[in-house]
C-alpha cells in the first residue's frame, strides 16, 4: 500500500495537470494505479478531491483548498532534498571552526585558502577562543571541528594531532650575552621573562613541564598573544616564550634570537578536535583530509 506521502504526490501531479493519464505519464505510473492513489485518498480523508468529466478531472472546492497545503509541502520537500544534496556536494553550506588567533594566522590559512580553492560555495565561520573555551564550543554545537594546542585530555573528543610545534625563549639586542653558553632551567626563571596568559593551554603546557622539574614560574610580563610576546622580546623588555615554528621569520631576520638551554622542552603538537558522538559533516570531513594530506 502506498505511504501517505506517495498518495500526496500523485494528487499533487494530477491536480497541476488535470488529468490522470498526463499524471501517470509524468509519474512513470500506469493509469489505474493513478486512479487507484486517487480514491485510496480519498477514502481516507473521506471526500471526494476531484469532479471526473470525459474531458479530464477537475479540483473540488474541498480538492483546492487541500492541493495548496499539499503542494506547498511537496515543493518544500523537494527544496529540503536539493538543499542537502547541495550539502552533500559541497556546492552550499557553512563550516564553522573554533580557533585562536596565533593558530589561525601561522598554521590553519593555507589549508582555509586550498579549501576554499576546491569549495568555494562553502562559507567560513571563524569562532575565536583558548583550547578550553574551544573544548566547550565543540560540546554546544557552536563550531564543527575545534584547531588546537595539544595535549588535550577530554574523553568527549576526536583528537587528530597534524604538526610537532617547540616551545624556545627568546631574546633581543640587550640579552645576547646569554647566548654564549646553554642556560640552565634555574638561571632562566632567574631572568625577567614574557609568556602567554595563564589561561592559555601554550602557557600551562610549558608551566607544567617546569613544576615538573621543581622550578616555579614567575613572569614579568603576561600577554594574550603570540605576536605581542616577539615584539617585547624585540624591544628588551625580558625574555619571551613562544613558538618556535610560529617565529621563524624573526628569527630567521634576527630580530630574536634563541636562547640555548641545557634541557629543552619536550615537543607539542597542533591537532583538530571534534565531537565522537556527533559525524562530522561532509565539508568537515572534506576540510580534515585536506589538512592531513598537506
Amino acid at each position: 500500500m502506498a505511504s501517505k506521502l506517495d498518495l500526496y504526490k500523485v494528487f499533487c501531479v494530477v491536480g497541476k495537470r488535470n488529468s490522470f493519464s498526463q499524471a501517470a505519464k509524468d509519474l512513470y505510473m500506469t493509469q489505474p494505479a493513478v486512479s487507484q492513489a486517487i480514491m485510496q485518498l480519498e477514502r481516507e480523508l473521506d471526500t471526494r478531491l476531484f469532479n471526473r468529466t470525459p474531458k479530464g478531472v477537475t479540483l473540488t472546492d474541498e480538492g483546492a483548498i487541500l492541493f495548496e497545503y499539499a503542494n506547498s509541502a511537496i515543493n518544500l520537500i523537494d527544496a529540503g532534498e536539493e538543499k542537502l544534496l547541495e550539502f552533500k556536494n559541497l556546492t552550499a553550506g557553512e563550516l564553522k571552526i573554533g580557533v585562536g588567533d596565533t593558530i589561525s594566522r601561522h598554521f590553519l590559512l593555507p589549508y582555509l585558502e586550498a579549501f576554499h580553492n576546491h569549495y568555494p560555495n562553502i562559507k567560513f565561520k571563524m569562532v575565536n577562543g583558548t583550547t578550553t573555551e574551544i573544548c566547550s564550543l565543540l560540546k554546544s554545537g557552536e563550531v564543527d571541528i575545534g584547531v588546537c594546542n595539544f595535549p588535550l585530555e577530554d574523553p568527549a573528543l576526536e583528537l587528530r594531532p597534524c604538526i610537532d610545534i617547540h616551545d624556545i625563549f627568546v631574546c633581543g639586542e640587550k640579552f645576547k650575552y646569554l647566548l654564549s653558553k646553554p642556560l640552565s632551567l634555574e638561571r632562566l626563571v632567574g631572568l625577567p621573562l614574557i609568556m602567554l596568559e595563564q589561561k592559555s593551554n601554550s602557557r600551562m603546557y610549558v608551566e607544567d613541564y617546569m613544576i615538573s622539574k621543581g622550578i616555579k614560574l614567575s613572569p614579568e610580563f603576561e600577554l594574550g598573544s603570540h605576536d605581542l610576546l616577539l615584539e617585547f622580546a624585540k624591544i628588551n623588555l625580558g625574555i619571551a616564550c613562544v613558538t618556535k615554528e610560529f617565529s621563524e621569520e624573526d628569527l630567521y631576520a634576527r630580530r630574536v634570537w634563541k636562547i640555548p638551554l641545557d634541557e629543552e622542552i619536550p615537543s607539542r603538537s597542533i591537532g583538530v578536535c571534534y565531537l565522537k558522538s556527533v559525524p562530522l559533516s561532509p565539508a568537515s570531513n572534506k576540510f580534515l583530509k585536506i589538512i592531513e594530506n598537506h
